[in-house]
């Protein structure tokens, strides 16, 4: 198996150039000037209209594309006249034909639907549906998603309008995604064609929720809770293939915890918690549509017109999702992921490592970053394999970092300045994206290995390699240090983003007050510590947290040297206690 995927495929792809082929890959972003934002403007003389309820006004327009697919507005709020190219985007219907067999919401077509709730004239809630082929039953291959714009900035999913599909991929600069995952928002999404789903008040991703705690326009939290659907049979009807289960048996949430987010860095999570199980029953989570209901008499164009008699959509909501996840959730497991090179501007969350093999490395081989999405390197991933702590966390006196209480096991994959970038995608392989051209994954990487091995819910061992040869060079206990390795616990059932926040500006400042003593230490001994001027006038929250560890780490390795030299193990015990208890203090004189 090829390890580094990306360089393959551009090996194919120069080969492909030599034999006179243009390579393809899958990013419609790679081939426009201008972005399409809008439905093209239909032919002139194509525009036809149709009065459904005889009341002398059109409720149906017809007309042709430049590029000659058939669409069809379907005019739910009973505004259009004779005249108009084109419906509205307050409480209209838009039809595509992609398929040019005369019906607009059969086998590969789309559909793009919007909902005023409130009457203001702007919508409030889009769905759009996208069909598979006509006997397929399975997943992957459609959408049935809906949109509501809690924040009203008149964002919704974005529609590439030149390939005519749901691009919720595509985006400007690194992070700054034409879909609505900026500010407060939600989106219900499954990847599965209507007519195969029983229910179509549930949903798969069911909501991914998208939180302002500031009030920015930008996202400081996000939740994905998501209810598995289970395969159904039905005699009368057997392209029903589909039910959902009514419990969330996953839910992942990550914040920004420094809320560093920013225009040209609109998302940057920090931390993840993700819990399994079986989770929660939400079936009385019950949220009224009103108007997504569109003209009767337009029925007849819809081969599963369900979607669009919606009265209630039956999903956990801003308000009760994290509180649920804690007072409901019958969880297994928790795992944890921290952003240490901070280089992840996904708009999901910092994407989890997994309980694998800290040396193998690349999308589904088998390492801690075997989930695709991962980032190869710079994450510390944690695992509470039978959900002992709660999800609750802790700073540990080894490192002052934030840990996850009752993991039995945690890696930290070193990518100290952040080299090997994680884009916002992650998606290692052939699905590229315009910054994924300069990505490529280590050959060679530290690891720190974490270990709680008197099961007392808080890490005491620490194995490191800090050659990247993966061979761990040093072990510390802190047991055998004397160091007790419990610290507070805190109660994040308990917790606002707020708390989240509050915990890393702690945790940050104590950071850096410890790396200053450091140098007084280090100074004691004579060293030079002007060595590390990079680290010494941190401009950020990010950069007292960060450069208060490297600068620690730093002034620890010599100062085990300088006793190696001195032939004083004394000093070296002394030493290894007052940075393995994050107290540098204890060595002033």
């Amino acid at each position: 198996m090829q390890r580094y995927l990306l360089s393959f495929v551009l090996i194919i792809a120069l080969f492909a150039q030599t034999q006179g082929q243009k390579p393809a890959f899958r990013n419609g972003q790679l081939d426009v000037v201008l972005t399409p934002f809008r439905l093209p403007i239909p032919k002139s003389n194509s525009v036809t209209y149709i009065d459904l309820d005889k009341d002398g006004d059109p409720d149906v327009l017809r007309a042709i594309l430049p590029n000659g697919i058939h669409i069809q507005w379907i005019d739910d709020d009973d505004d259009m006249k004779k005249g108009d190219f084109e419906g509205d985007m307050d409480s209209d219907c838009v039809m595509l034909d992609l398929n040019q067999d005369g019906s607009y919401s059969g086998e590969k077509d789309l559909m793009v639907d919007w909902s005023d709730e409130d009457k203001d004239g702007k919508a409030d809630w889009q769905c759009i549906v996208d069909n598979a082929e006509k006997d397929y039953t399975g997943k992957w291959t459609s959408h049935y998603i809906w949109f509501w714009d809690a924040d009203q900035d008149g964002e919704f999913g974005y529609i590439d309008w030149n390939h005519l599909g749901f691009e919720g991929w595509d985006h400007d600069g690194r992070a700054n995604f034409f879909t609505d995952y900026n500010g407060k928002s939600m989106m219900l999404k499954v990847h599965i064609t209507t007519r195969n789903i029983k229910d179509l008040r549930y949903n798969w991703e069911n909501p991914f929720l998208y939180f302002d705690k500031d009030n920015d326009g930008l996202t400081e939290m996000a939740m994905r809770m998501v209810d598995e659907p289970n395969t159904i049979k039905d005699e009368k009807n057997p392209l029903l293939a589909w039910d959902f289960s009514h419990h969330i048996s996953m839910v992942q949430m990550t914040f920004d915890m420094d809320n560093d987010n920013a225009p040209g860095n609109e998302l940057d999570f920090d931390m993840s918690l993700k819990f399994k199980g079986a989770g929660f029953e939400y079936s009385d989570q019950v949220h009224r549509i009103k108007n997504i209901e569109g003209l009767p008499e337009a029925d007849k164009y819809f081969n599963d017109p369900r979607w669009r008699h919606t009265t209630e959509l039956i999903y956990p909501g801003h308000e009760a999702a994290y509180d649920l996840t804690f007072q409901r959730g019958e969880w297994q497991q928790c795992w944890f992921v921290f952003d240490e090179d901070d280089d992840c501007q996904r708009w999901e969350r910092v994407e989890f490592y997994e309980p694998k093999d800290p040396f193998k490395i690349g999308a589904k081989n088998g390492g801690v970053d075997n989930n695709p999405q991962a980032d190869p390197s710079g994450d510390r991933g944690e695992w509470d394999m039978d959900f002992s702590g709660k999800g609750q966390l802790y700073i540990s006196p080894m490192d002052g970092r934030l840990h996850l209480y009752g993991a039995e096991l945690g890696y930290w994959r070193i990518d100290q300045n952040a080299t090997y970038f994680q884009g916002w995608q992650g998606w290692r392989g052939p699905n590229l994206q315009p910054e994924d051209f300069d990505k490529a994954e280590p050959e060679v990487f530290g690891t720190m290995k974490y270990e709680d091995t008197d099961g007392n819910g808080f890490m005491d061992k620490i194995r490191m390699d800090m050659d990247g040869d993966f061979i761990y060079e040093s072990e510390i206990s802190l047991i055998a240090l004397g160091i007790d390795d419990k610290a507070s616990i805190f109660n994040t059932a308990e917790w606002s983003y707020s708390d989240y926040q509050a915990i890393y500006q702690s945790m940050a400042d104590k950071m850096w007050r410890n790396a200053k003593n450091g140098i007084k230490v280090a100074q004691q001994y004579g060293l030079n510590t002007n060595w590390y001027s990079h680290f010494l006038n941190p401009k950020s929250l990010r950069e007292k947290y960060n450069n208060g560890y490297w600068l620690s780490l730093y002034l620890y390795r010599d100062l085990i040297q300088y006793a190696a030299i001195q032939h004083d193990k004394q000093l070296e015990n002394i030493i290894q206690k007052a940075y393995f208890s994050f107290n540098w203090e204890r060595c002033l004189k």
